[in-house]
């Protein structure tokens, strides 16, 4: 089917019978039944391709009609989902892509509102202080916990913070996530409300500890008494949640037009592979996550240590010598063999050593299965996208297993090459002198560090904010030395050439 086999129709609720008939999958619920039991806060493609995706599965089958999610956001860039959503019932489309060209499309459901905090502070704060919501989630990226690279700690002198700790602390309106929540909870502590838990979905390392920590040293910040009834009475499970989820793009949006005559405003695209991996620790209940394929877990720290040092980092190693070698898209960087079998070399004789014990978990037909993921031509997911923001990766997924491995001996060659690629990046050009358009909010200081190369080459892993003390040991800086040498005089191609046949640099 394409446009001009059927009448192209904008994505609403009346609508949803017609998608039906053209093959689309949609919410088997009374949508006008369900409450909301969730606010989210970051509502972007990930979220929608796993989160709510799962909420809308549950839906389906007949439950969590009390689980609806509220999206909500904060920053500036939000209003352009706001709006997206406002002008479609708050429905959107979600094409799962396979290898093979086929596609899954389906609408999901289960977002039944969102709130822009700016265009009313009050109505957001109100809705957080309902006893329905049990759960506050969050996908709001790794920068967004506003942690120091350096220390750990809370960055409390953030202008956005102090500002924020001063309206709370005066009984006005706050502006940032930290804020929202926080008065929330306290607003709920003094009307004898339940407290909700507070739920990160983002790619960090024990997630709930890090947003625990951080929205309780801002709660500090507030009122010390709170941040202590916070600590002792605030749920914040650890979860892992792995999907590739491409920015959605123009030929997105026409795709899922053109072939079933859909209009959306911001469809979600994404590969078929769904792994959740959950703690079970709630304050005050959740949706019944495990049936809906979810892994409901006493420890998700094994399983979050293996997607980070293999999937996470193994992105990492895919984005730079990608871009350098001058392609553009994911999988036609592995359609070169030598990248495929440099990062399944980095997989198994660097990542998985690093790794506890995972019982019950076949490492090396997950290995295949991420070899195979990178390489699915139909997601086009760009390199650009796995590159972005590297600052926040980097430290938090590949350099603990640099560190580890210089402990216990394991090797460390391909992880310091990795991370050459990226300092030979963010020199900010290609092999061809074209410049890169570094996503990064340290961009600039990165790249001037970086320019100091040809005079210091052990100069960007010296910043110790992003790789802490691994250049003070030559079992690393002897392998990142050569692999940066390598990068300027032979290029990305022959450098990846020459780690896949294990051949010295």
């Amino acid at each position: 089917m394409n446009s001009t086999d059927a009448q192209t129709l904008p994505l609403l609720g009346s609508n949803l019978d017609r998608f039906a008939a053209r093959g689309v999958t949609v919410p088997d619920y009374d949508r006008n039944a369900v409450t909301p039991g969730i606010v989210h806060f970051g509502v972007g493609g990930f979220h929608r391709a796993h989160m709510a995706m799962v909420v809308d599965d549950l839906m389906n089958a007949g439950k969590a009609a009390d689980w609806g999610i509220v999206g909500a956001g904060v920053l500036p860039h939000d209003v352009h989902m706001r709006d997206a959503l406002a002008g479609q019932d708050h429905l959107y489309s979600l094409t799962l892509k396979h290898p093979d060209g086929t596609r899954e499309r389906r609408v999901i459901g289960s977002i039944i509102d969102y709130r822009y905090g700016p265009d009313d502070p009050q109505g957001l704060i109100d809705l957080l202080g309902e006893e329905t919501i049990r759960i506050v989630s969050l996908t709001v990226t790794e920068g967004g916990y506003n942690v120091n690279p350096v220390t750990g700690e809370f960055v409390s002198e953030d202008a956005m913070i102090v500002a924020d700790v001063a309206a709370l602390k005066a009984g006005r309106l706050p502006s940032t996530v930290f804020g929202y929540v926080i008065e929330a909870l306290r607003r709920r502590r003094d009307d004898g409300v339940d407290p909700f838990t507070v739920q990160s979905c983002d790619n960090i390392s024990e997630n709930g500890h890090v947003a625990k920590k951080m929205f309780g040293a801002f709660a500090r910040l507030v009122d010390p008494e709170l941040a202590d009834w916070i600590d002792t009475h605030v749920a914040f499970p650890n979860a892992m949640v792995d999907r590739i989820t491409p920015a959605t793009t123009d030929e997105d949006r026409a795709e899922v037009r053109e072939s079933v005559g859909l209009l959306d405003a911001w469809p979600v695209v994404a590969e078929p592979f769904f792994q959740w991996v959950l703690e079970d620790s709630f304050t005050s209940g959740r949706p019944p996550y495990e049936l809906a394929g979810v892994q409901v877990v006493d420890d998700v720290r094994p399983y979050e240590h293996m997607k980070l040092r293999l999937l996470n980092s193994g992105h990492q190693g895919l984005a730079y010598f990608g871009l350098l070698a001058g392609y553009t898209h994911a999988h036609e960087a592995m359609e070169n063999p030598d990248i495929a079998v440099y990062l399944r070399r980095y997989m198994d004789e660097e990542g998985t050593p690093s790794l506890e014990p995972l019982p019950g978990i076949d490492l090396d037909a997950y290995k295949d299965s991420l070899i195979e993921r990178f390489s699915n031509p139909e997601i086009r997911d760009t390199l650009a996208r796995l590159g972005a923001e590297s600052s926040d990766r980097i430290p938090k997924w590949l350099v603990p297993v640099i560190g580890d491995n210089l402990v216990s001996g394991a090797p460390v060659e391909v992880s310091a090459a990795i991370c050459a690629s990226w300092a030979r990046y963010a020199e900010g050009s290609d092999e061809q002198g074209a410049p890169f358009a570094i996503v990064d909010r340290y961009a600039t200081e990165l790249q001037q560090v970086a320019s100091s190369h040809a005079t210091d080459p052990l100069a960007f892993v010296r910043q110790e904010q992003f790789f802490g003390t691994v250049a003070t040991d030559s079992r690393f800086t002897g392998h990142y030395l050569a692999a940066l040498k390598s990068l300027h005089e032979r290029g990305a191609r022959e450098t990846v050439r020459r780690l896949a046949a294990h051949e010295a640099l």
